[in-house]
């Protein structure tokens, strides 16, 4: 192991662009909070779950992901699951992440979809106060589920905007992605477009090329979420370089869910080398063995990344942030500064 590069990816301050809150639920506190809500988990230890993290693809992983949210019931359980991964992400020098996080997930368990802002925000607003960590918030729509339910619940939601103005900010589309297009959702998305949020979609990670052309032009969305199979297409390519569109692209998640069958065979590099936007992040970091710094070593190692292309990575999540372009500078100037050490 380069204990070099470790040092000098942890040092470099850092933007989380793709982050599902849900996806941070250690097993520990998944077992903390069952206990604390009285509920019966159908694992039996730590290590038992841990097992149970064994994916063939995404629809597999979403299984686990799902039942492991059903601990998730009260404003505290949010707020200590949010407050757990600022830490974390703290400790990687993470200087702002953007989190998206799935009411719907929570809203068919009863939970009020008040109680899941006031969570994730309390923990972000806290963070903000005692460390200086800036956030955003994404609400995500379930595209296994309807556009009539994504409208319901963008419905839901905007009653709150006001009281959470200092942090959501955008709206996403996740969950399974094969046979659930982005056109499916052009309805909902053009609504919130003309409210004003920025726009964001999973595409391109098990689904087709299609799929982010979709994402781009019926969504209008300002990044793709994954993007990994955008190679498959010269034009989208040529697209994606041109107009600047970030990649959020998560490599440890796509090595667990089988996307590749090793990461020395992800086509990060080759799409940073292309003159796309790439980002690296850590998607459901509990779930897929890292969170961002692991990320960043592991595919640079897998990857041959040169330090300069290591710092245009983290530069580009800076690039890609939905923040005023004053706090970009500041951001952007620490980087180039710890870049230099």
């Amino acid at each position: 192991m380069d204990f070099s590069l470790i040092d000098f990816v942890r040092r470099l301050p850092k933007a989380e662009l793709h982050l599902h809150i849900e996806g941070t639920l250690e097993p520990e506190m998944m077992f903390s909070l069952a206990q604390r809500n009285g509920l019966i988990l159908p694992y039996a230890s730590v290590d038992e779950v841990r097992e149970a993290y064994r994916f063939s693809d995404l629809q597999s992983f979403l299984d686990v992901y799902y039942a492991g949210a059903a601990v998730l019931q009260t404003e505290q359980d949010f707020f200590d699951l949010t407050m757990a991964y600022v830490c974390r992400a703290i400790a990687d020098d993470v200087r702002h992440a953007e989190l998206f996080f799935d009411p719907q997930t929570h809203t068919a368990r009863n939970v009020p979809i008040e109680t899941v802002f006031a969570g994730i925000a309390g923990a972000l607003r806290q963070a903000r106060s005692d460390y200086g960590f800036s956030s955003r918030m994404i609400l995500c729509f379930l595209r296994h589920l309807s556009e009539e339910d994504a409208f319901a619940t963008l419905d839901e939601a905007l009653p709150l905007r006001a009281e959470y103005a200092d942090l959501w900010v955008g709206v996403g589309l996740d969950s399974g992605e094969v046979g659930n297009p982005p056109e499916k959702f052009a309805g909902v998305f053009a609504k919130a477009r003309e409210l004003g949020f920025r726009i964001v979609a999973h595409a391109g990670e098990e689904g087709p090329p299609s799929y982010i052309h979709g994402a781009l032009d019926t969504l209008r969305a300002e990044r793709i979420d994954h993007g990994v199979r955008s190679e498959e297409d010269p034009e989208l390519m040529r697209r994606l370089a041109l107009e600047k569109i970030p990649l959020t692209v998560c490599p440890l998640s796509n090595l667990k869910l089988c996307v590749v069958p090793h990461l020395r065979e992800h086509n990060l590099a080759k799409l940073l080398r292309s003159g796309l936007r790439v980002t690296i992040n850590s998607d459901d970091p509990a779930y897929f063995g890292g969170y961002i710094s692991a990320n960043f070593i592991q595919a640079a190692e897998a990857l041959a990344l040169s330090r300069d292309e290591i710092v245009q990575i983290a530069r580009n999540g800076f690039l890609a942030a939905f923040v005023t372009d004053d706090q970009r500078s500041l951001w952007l100037r620490d980087l180039d500064r710890a870049a230099s050490l």
